[in-house]
């Protein structure tokens, strides 16, 4: 069952992801859904995907 987080930066605006990293060690993937349409889909990355878009933000955002 994935628990679902926001980020940290998020500041409650509406237009945020949620992820659900606890599925790592158990199935090897990240979902990552829209935060707005909790029931809609799901994108499943693989970890070092997931990272490599984490960094791709984090260096768009400077």
């Amino acid at each position: 069952m994935p628990r679902w987080v926001k980020s940290s930066y998020s500041n409650n605006g509406g237009d945020c992801i949620e992820v659900a990293t606890n599925l790592v060690a158990s199935r090897g993937v990240v979902p990552v859904r829209d935060s707005k349409d909790p029931n809609g889909p799901v994108l499943l990355l693989h970890p070092a995907t997931f990272t490599g878009l984490v960094e791709f933000a984090r260096q768009a955002a400077i």
